[in-house]
């Protein structure tokens, strides 16, 4: 017996939970590839390949329908692999360990992968339906969208024929989005120099646990916590009065994740002292954060050192992470609630006699989102550190005149009684990117309801999940 077995439609959960099965972690979704092109072989379908292993797989239009535009249904390969601590997994060869809870399919301690494994899954049931009369479909897989739209950025023109767009990668079911945000990584190196540790120090490591995490744009208003600047501020502020050496500093994993965990090994001459510092000051965090963040855990536990930084390179350490920005910078002008600058400190990590620290920025104008990257450069510099920054990404500007919005407006207020919710994110979306490579290309982005992607309380609510097949199906059938 499956897990998903008696949910409904079945042709997408055995699509999802075979996909489940799959290692496709960024990078890394060779796998998965291999999937995609069996699938077209098995039901007889055309695919196309690219020199980034994208994978299109092309449905011929049914009888009567030849006339019909084409349609593509995109969405990525990838997924996020992050998983609690105190959870034994390997994302390169262990199944997701899927679980049902009332309305959600979620996982055991990992993420579920539902961004973006139930578009894939959605567009594959569609794709193998040979009772389903539409026109001519191109199904795009593309790689690696989440730490970078390498897919997106290196699509090749012979990939597609079609003009009009879905997108199955947004994570509320009843909200069409028009527009995203766009972004960019910041990668900076600072050199470490370390010292033996004093004769009558004792060695701790210091443990920030218990904070939700998740989606670095998605997320980002809710500002909630982040381990990285929760630890670096209690280090920082208890330096101050206390005789510590920092040893280790370890934190985040992901670039688009909100650090949930991260953990710092230092030593002290008075360790009571300390901790009841800590403790107190854990205590007045929380109390800042607890509306959103309730969660937020401190441990301090026994370790072992016998080096630990020097003062001067330990204090432009914590100064530098500490000073570094964090979360929302502006807000939209133009439209309510929307963050339109942020940016996520989302790694910290002692490492070959460096400290290297990833920040990822977005905005959803250009010429912020420089602005903002070049304030962490000259963070950075400050402390004598260096900074590399990858090719921003774009962004994807609404078109409210858009065809196929319109159409997907009345199709389901017509199927659900209500005006569907318009609106753009603070998030990047391959949109942005293949909107710029396919010019005229007509889109929107649509899904399920997904919550809390790029953490271990990532679940997809099943009961949205037929619903958006529907919509979709109809939506298809009223592109003419």
């Amino acid at each position: 017996m499956t897990v998903t077995e008696n949910l409904k439609p079945q042709e997408i959960w055995e699509e999802f939970e075979a996909i489940s099965k799959i290692p496709r972690c960024s990078k890394h979704e060779e796998k998965i590839r291999e999937f995609l092109i069996d699938f077209a072989k098995k039901h007889n379908l055309e695919y196309d390949t690219d020199k980034v292993e994208n994978v299109v797989i092309k449905k011929p239009a049914s009888s009567g329908m030849e006339d019909r535009p084409t349609i593509v249904l995109q969405s990525h390969m990838d997924m996020v692999c992050e998983k609690n601590n105190d959870v034994t997994h390997d994302f390169s060869k262990d199944p997701i360990p899927l679980t049902i809870e009332g309305d959600k399919l979620t996982a055991k301690g990992t993420t579920l992968g539902a961004d973006n494994g139930i578009g894939v899954a959605i567009t594959l049931a569609i794709l193998k339906d040979k009772d389903l009369k539409l026109g001519a479909i191109e199904g795009l897989f593309t790689v690696d969208e989440e730490t970078g739209l390498t897919g997106a950025f290196a699509l090749e023109p012979h990939m597609l024929s079609g003009k009009i767009m879905l997108n199955i990668d947004s994570e509320d079911f009843g909200v069409i989005t028009v527009g995203c945000a766009g972004g960019g990584d910041s990668q900076i190196r600072l050199p470490l120099t370390k010292e033996a540790l004093p004769a009558n120090h004792t060695v701790h490591t210091i443990t920030i646990t218990g904070l939700r995490g998740g989606h670095s744009g998605v997320d980002a208003a809710e500002q909630r916590g982040n381990a990285i600047k929760i630890l670096a501020r209690l280090l920082w502020k208890t330096t101050h009065s206390h005789h510590i050496k920092l040893v280790d500093f370890q934190g985040g994993d992901k670039h688009n994740a909100i650090p949930r965990e991260a953990n710092a090994v230092i030593a002290t001459d008075n360790a009571a002292e300390l901790s009841k510092e800590l403790q107190q000051l854990t205590a007045d965090i929380l109390a800042e954060i607890k509306p959103i963040d309730p969660g937020l855990k401190l441990s301090i536990s026994d370790a072992k050192a016998d080096k630990c930084l020097t003062e001067d390179c330990q204090k432009t350490v914590l100064n530098l992470i500490h000073a570094l920005p964090h979360g929302v910078d502006t807000m939209s002008y133009d439209i309510p609630g929307l963050v339109e600058t942020s940016t996520n400190l989302a790694t910290v990590h002692f490492k070959d006699e460096n400290v290297q620290m990833g920040l990822s920025s977005r905005s959803s104008i250009s010429s912020a989102l420089q602005n903002f990257r070049d304030r962490i450069r000259a963070t950075a510099e400050l402390a004598g550190a260096s900074v590399e920054e990858d090719t921003p990404y774009p962004g994807w500007k609404p078109n409210l005149d858009s065809n196929v919005l319109k159409i997907g407006k009345k199709v389901y207020k017509d199927m659900f009684g209500e005006e569907p919710v318009v609106e753009a994110i603070h998030a990047g979306l391959e949109c942005g990117v293949i909107g710029e490579k396919f010019e005229g290309m007509d889109m929107i982005s649509i899904g399920p309801t997904i919550k809390y992607p790029h953490s271990p309380d990532e679940h997809v609510v099943i009961s949205t999940v037929e619903k958006f097949y529907d919509f979709t199906i109809e939506l298809i059938k009223n592109i003419k």
